[in-house]
């Protein structure tokens, strides 16, 4: 429990230096409930005797707004840069951050998800423990799209609005190794 109240206020805070980072009041990301809605999962893999004949878990971004990631000294996860596949060395005590899906809808591509895997290793148990800020529960009947204040005609919105119920269930329904991601059904 004393986790999880540190992770609220470490997704607060990030969400404040969002808000600043995009020229807008420090309060913003938290004032339209990005910080709220946080679930935590914890992901286990044993090792593997044959770590070439499987995967850990395919290429993706996360559906959600931020993502804090936990993880153990055992390597295994990857993340996505010019079409080439890079290692993230875990660090003792260190957190892995990453922009969701829906940081890059209200951005309006200021800030990108980070396409990332998780790749089978004959040594472990690697342990990695997500926590997804994904909003609260009262966006998800609300339109949902690039902040209006981000917007101009030298920046206009880069998606359309959308209820982010429907994100969502196209996100969870769709296969992780299809070619067109959820996301780009909302790209104007």
């Amino acid at each position: 429990m004393e986790y999880i109240k540190h992770l609220k206020k470490l997704g607060e805070t990030l969400f404040e230096l969002l808000s600043e980072a995009l020229g807008l009041q420090p309060d913003h990301l938290n004032s339209i409930g990005c910080s709220k809605g946080c679930s935590i999962v914890a992901h286990y893999y044993p090792p593997c005797p044959q770590p070439e004949l499987t995967l850990g878990v395919r290429k993706h971004a996360d559906a959600g707004i931020l993502t804090v990631l936990l993880q153990n000294h055992i390597g295994g996860l990857q993340v996505l840069h010019d079409d080439q596949w890079f290692d993230v060395h875990p660090i003792r005590g260190g957190l892995v951050i990453n922009i969701g899906d829906l940081l890059q809808v209200l951005s309006n591509d200021k800030f990108k998800s980070v396409k990332h895997r998780a790749i089978a290793s004959h040594v472990g148990p690697r342990i990695s423990v997500p926590c997804f800020f994904s909003g609260h529960a009262s966006l998800l009947d609300k339109p949902f799209g690039p902040i209006k204040d981000l917007l101009s005609e030298a920046n206009p919105p880069r998606y359309k609005e959308f209820l982010l119920k429907e994100y969502l269930a196209k996100f969870f329904s769709s296969s992780l190794d299809d070619n067109k991601l959820p996301l780009d059904y909302y790209k104007q």
